[in-house]
């Protein structure tokens, strides 16, 4: 892997004249006739569309031909946060859009599953569309209803999709965790909103591991014994179902004709969580139209899908992600589900992300920063071993893109792709920041505002700040803002969530650089932010730089303030290599920061670990770390049940205060 220089031109923006061959291209020039308007370039469009945000969000309603059954009112009534309310009066149905799209290729593959568990299976689009109305009917003979709520403990299968689908259609708010949550994760994120009923699975393969979920699902049951489940065999065909629970095969028993219910724009949609590190989940609230709107877009215009295209997204079924794949299917492009681990039996085995894109045929790829970087630290070069001829875009979130790992991708991956880093996150269930066909890429930076986005980086004083890292507001409201917080009634912990720093304006809690491109910059959490001696180091410089050492499998970077002022200690955790040595791996990392970066990032402490804890997007979770590190309760900050490593915490902390005690 090459060295890169941060914003180094790995693909230029297209050019103006050739607009009219992407989806952005076209719809920007339907505006151009309607208005009169020019834009000569991305970042005239952008600036359009956040002043004009009215004009702008009711093109995207028009251009993508909104189904309404009642007109709405006004685009957005009063243009304030919190409280924005866009199209009042409308009544539309999230799931009744899918239903048209997938209603229009009914005799094509819409859904490639490849599953540890149980292989691989394909399903057409009629095929989906009868799912979805079986579930449909067992959904109304169990009285479900608009406004219920709906939970899947459930992999990330077709049934999976088909059950938020179906719930969604009748007006019901479905919710999501993962199998890989264990008991208490799960029942601190689903009671909290009183589910009407639970569909779950008996257990999964991960790699050659069969993990049953039968006592874990015993243990939620006899948490809520009033709400009734049902069990979809899926480790074990043969499974017994357990008294008092109903099998998939009885409940999906009849079909139907899908009913979509009319619901106001605002309307729950469904139920995300955040990752309960810092405290109790947030159960996040979003609306109908919000999501509709805003995948809409993104998949339509930024990412440029349509019917010919197949979208592969690694996920899980807790992660945001998850529920923007499934919008996948608003454009009539197909999804791929994965359910299993990518590095088995080797990260460029059979099940590499990479095999699967290339088997599938995916035009599009979304997939996590840390896997990326993964890769490229290991020398894979997939672009010789996968065809991924039709591989067109690749997205990555979770964390930053390393300059040099963005790199490796157009050496190694592909020369043509478009590479899309993204910033979002659950609370929004879109982007702040990302890419365009229309833009360029460069290395270690995202390449642009998403259209309707009024991102900016604002110092403390709420001034925008050009060059150095300030605040990532909002200042401006987006669609998908989320309509409530479950269980909030004065909404006092969603204002104090993200407009307790500047009043009428959104905080998100990441630190934002503007370069003089125009490009943008994470450079960490702003809770994370390190304070060394009165000054700040984020935490993703740290990690420009390390992801790039051929050794240094993951990284992580944590300061013990200094009560009486001083330096404090700054720790820094190091995954190795196999077989490194890491006498010469400590001396070279500290080597790299002070050249690299400046002697204050050099840190006090190396302490080498099994691994760095990370939720299943990839976030680094420094913050509950360093909690746990401090004297707290593990399972109070950091939760087992939410890391993608849980066997290798205890060993981490351990060792962490162990090297505190030498």
């Amino acid at each position: 892997m090459r060295s890169i220089e941060t914003g180094t031109l790995l693909r230029a923006a297209s050019a103006r004249e050739d607009w009219s061959e992407y989806r952005m291209g076209v719809f920007l020039q339907e505006i151009e006739q309607k208005t009169g308007r020019q834009f000569a370039s991305y970042d005239d469009a952008w600036k359009w569309s956040v002043d004009n945000l009215e004009e702008f969000w009711g093109a995207v309603w028009e251009h993508f031909e909104i189904i309404t059954h009642t007109p709405y009112e006004a685009v957005l009534r009063e243009q304030k946060m919190p409280g924005a309310d866009w199209f009042p009066g409308a009544t539309i149905n999230y799931t009744e859009h899918i239903v048209r799209a997938v209603g229009r290729r009914r005799d094509e593959v819409m859904v490639k599953s490849r599953s540890q568990t149980n292989g691989s299976s394909e399903w057409t689009g009629e095929r989906l569309l009868e799912e979805i109305g079986r579930i449909q009917q067992g959904l109304i003979r169990m009285g479900i209803t608009a406004g219920d709520r709906v939970a899947g403990y459930l992999s990330n299968i077709p049934q999976t999709m088909a059950a938020y689908l179906a719930t969604a259609a009748l007006g019901a708010i479905w919710c999501s965790v993962p199998p890989e949550m264990g008991p208490k994760s799960v029942l601190d994120r689903i009671s909290q909103l009183e589910p009407s009923l639970i569909l779950a699975i008996d257990g999964y393969r991960w790699g050659r591991k069969d993990l049953s979920r039968a006592d874990d699902l015993a243990r939620i049951r006899a948490q809520l014994p009033d709400v009734p489940v049902v069990l979809l065999p899926y480790l074990n065909q043969d499974c017994d179902i357990p008294a008092g629970a109903i099998s998939y095969q009885d409940f999906t028993r009849e079909p139907g004709e899908i009913r979509c219910e009319p619901v106001p724009f605002a309307h729950p949609l469904t139920v995300l969580f955040s990752s309960g590190t810092t405290g109790k989940p947030k159960a996040i609230v979003h609306s109908h139209g919000g999501l509709l709107l805003e995948h809409f877009k993104a998949m339509g215009l930024h990412f440029d899908m349509g019917p010919d295209d197949t979208a592969f997204w690694f996920s899980t079924t807790g992660w945001m992600v998850w529920t923007l794949g499934v919008s996948t299917l608003l454009t009539g492009a197909a999804v791929v589900l994965m359910d299993g681990d990518p590095n088995w039996p080797s990260l460029d085995g059979e099940w590499s992300q990479w095999a699967v894109a290339a088997e599938t045929g995916a035009t599009y790829l979304g997939t996590g920063s840390a896997y990326l970087a993964a890769c490229a630290h290991a020398g894979l070069t997939p672009r010789t071993k996968w065809d991924l001829s039709r591989l067109r875009e690749i997205q990555c979130s979770g964390s930053p893109l390393a300059a040099d790992v963005a790199g490796w991708v157009y050496d190694d991956v592909s020369s043509d792709v478009v590479l899309a880093p993204t910033s979002g996150g659950t609370d929004i269930c879109a982007a702040f920041l990302g890419a365009s066909p229309l833009t360029g890429v460069y290395a270690g930076e995202m390449a642009c505002r998403p259209l309707g986005v009024a991102v900016e980086s604002w110092d403390p004083a709420g001034r925008p700040l050009h060059g150095k890292a300030g605040e990532l507001v909002a200042t401006k409201p987006m669609p998908s803002m989320p309509v409530f917080f479950w269980g909030d009634a004065d909404h006092e912990r969603y204002t104090n969530s993200y407009f307790g720093a500047y009043e009428g304006v959104w905080r998100h809690g990441d630190w934002l650089i503007e370069t003089e491109r125009g490009t943008w910059v994470i450079s960490g959490r702003s809770d994370a932010t390190l304070n060394r001696g009165g000054v700040r180091l984020g935490t993703a410089e740290f990690y420009a730089v390390l992801d790039g050492l051929a050794e240094v499998n993951d990284s992580m970077v944590l300061h013990f303030e200094d009560p009486a002022g001083g330096m404090g200690r700054l720790v820094l955790l190091i995954e190795a290599q196999e077989g490194a040595d890491t006498d010469q791996l400590e001396s070279a990392v500290r080597r790299a920061l002070r050249t690299e970066l400046s002697p204050r990032h050099v840190p006090d402490d190396v302490v080498f670990v099994p691994s760095i804890p990370r939720n299943p997007s990839g976030k680094r979770l420094e913050i509950p770390l360093k909690r746990v590190i401090q004297g707290a309760v593990m399972g109070d900050v950091l939760d087992p049940g939410v890391l993608v490593k849980p066997d290798d915490v205890e060993d981490t902390v351990r060792i962490i205060k162990e090297a505190f005690a030498a």
